[in-house]
């Protein structure tokens, strides 16, 4: 490492066959290295927060009290998790013997899988390549990363951290751009974690067909919230926060919003209040809200700004990459802003005659990473639960479920494929592996042996 900070890049093929080698020599499976490991990517966060944090002001304009609620504490949460119950998780389970084949003993033993890629993506950069990290070392396998190029500072902080808090033979992270990954995904795995949008996400479940590699797909999708009754200042507060929480650029924010019956007035008055209440009513100036990642992202957003009316926000500017927290109103179903996943700070509001119909309007498009619902009747969040297919649930907040450990976060159809978190991310990073052992010395199984006879027939039947 030179003066300046920077850092070797590793060749994927070289990072790749490194950890590997360290594979064989089986220095990850003993509890006490994973533990030993985990811990040293706690110091990492504690040690390195305000670096962190700078970082992603950098990249996406991020707050450090946004990055400590959205991104460190997250994982430090989810490291202090599993290191409570990773001896429970470590240990092998009995299985019940069928009587055919007694005496004798089954059990599940969970194995490592061996080398894992993760590849990351852009909008919350530290938390989701570390996070799958973590499970991958729990379960005592080795792990190749490659964060995002799009958050450039973050990707060069991390590439010189990760060498320095954690052993090169088990975890090396690579930097660069598409070639790096299109390199990476031509190398053998054996486990490929991917969180980012639909598109690459089929590119890398085609790329890992060729070594028939399992694959864990974190994608997107346009998340619904539907808004049927309750505290009006308060939905319209935990609404415009989880929209507009790093500047809209979250996979579980909520994408567009139905609002039913009655519903539609009390929302349209309360959303921008809670707008201004949390960035002012000059957004620019605030510290609080973030910024578009890049150029592109910029463009393709402002795009959406004219398909609607405009109920609040509505500027921008090109220079700083911003947009400001926007809600619209009177927007056509099948205008591009409601096919795409906006995945901006760009809010559609629609409105719907009932409950019904907003159900069959989720259900009518490729299941979303999550679906919220905004109502205090035990009905409703029964029915909306019942019928409603989505990656995840929540009722009356929103973004929150992905901040408890025990559930396992993950989409379906379109939002992706796998889960992780928590005991989740231990079981997708294991093999659970059967094991039968019977004694030889007494052969029980002469009744199964050719040739076949009335007695051995009868004989079969009671005991299978």
């Amino acid at each position: 490492m030179d003066e300046m900070g920077s850092f070797e890049r590793t060749p994927p093929a070289a990072a790749v066959a490194r950890v590997r080698e360290g594979f064989r020599t089986r220095a990850t499976v003993p509890r006490r290295f994973r533990v030993g490991q985990l811990k040293a990517l706690r110091r990492l966060l504690a040690e390195n927060e305000k670096d962190l944090a700078q970082a992603l002001a950098e990249d996406l304009g991020k707050h450090p009290l946004e990055s400590r609620l959205s991104e460190f504490a997250l994982l430090e949460h989810e490291i202090s998790h599993v290191l409570l119950h990773l001896p429970a998780w470590m240990e092998e389970t009995s299985v019940k013997v069928p009587l055919a084949l007694q005496p004798a003993q089954a059990r599940v033993q969970p194995q490592p899988l061996g080398v894992v890629l993760i590849l990351a993506p852009w909008n919350y950069p530290v938390q989701l390549l570390l996070s799958p990290l973590i499970g991958a070392l729990a379960a005592g396998n080795c792990a190749v990363l490659k964060p995002s190029e799009l958050a450039p500072a973050t990707a060069r902080l991390l590439c010189r951290l990760v060498p320095q808090y954690l052993d090169p033979q088990v975890v090396a992270i690579v930097d660069g751009g598409p070639e790096t990954a299109a390199e990476l995904l031509r190398e053998r795995f054996d486990h490929i974690f991917f969180t980012g949008g639909e598109q690459v996400g089929r590119q890398v479940l085609q790329a890992a067909s060729r070594h028939l590699t399992p694959v864990t797909l974190e994608l997107g999708g346009k998340s619904p919230a539907v808004v049927v009754d309750g505290h009006w200042g308060n939905i319209a507060r935990r609404i415009a926060h989880g929209k507009f929480l790093n500047a809209g650029q979250t996979c579980v924010a909520p994408d567009y919003v139905l609002v039913v019956g009655k519903a539609a007035a009390p929302l349209r008055t309360h959303l921008p209040e809670a707008i201004r209440e949390f960035f002012g009513k000059r957004p620019a100036r605030s510290r609080d809200y973030g910024r578009i990642v890049n150029e592109h992202h910029f463009n393709r957003l402002t795009g959406y700004l004219g398909q609607g009316t405009v109920l609040s926000g509505g500027g921008s500017e090109p220079s700083g990459r911003y947009i400001e927290p926007t809600v619209l109103v009177d927007v056509d179903p099948d205008a591009p802003v409601m096919q795409e996943e906006i995945f901006g700070p760009i809010l559609p509001v629609l409105e719907v005659p009932s409950l019904a119909e907003a159900v069959a309007f989720v259900n009518e498009r490729p299941a979303p990473l999550a679906a919220y619902l905004f109502s205090e009747r035990p009905k409703y969040q029964r029915i909306f639960e019942e019928t409603v297919r989505a990656g995840a649930v929540g009722h009356n907040i929103c973004n929150a479920h992905p901040m408890v450990p025990g559930l396992p976060f993950g989409g379906v159809g379109a939002s992706g494929m796998g889960a992780y978190h928590g005991r989740h991310s231990f079981d997708t990073f294991s093999q659970l592996r059967p094991v039968l052992s019977k004694s030889a010395l007494v052969d029980t199984l002469r009744v199964a042996y050719p040739p076949y006879s009335w007695s051995k027939a009868e004989l079969l039947k009671r005991l299978l």
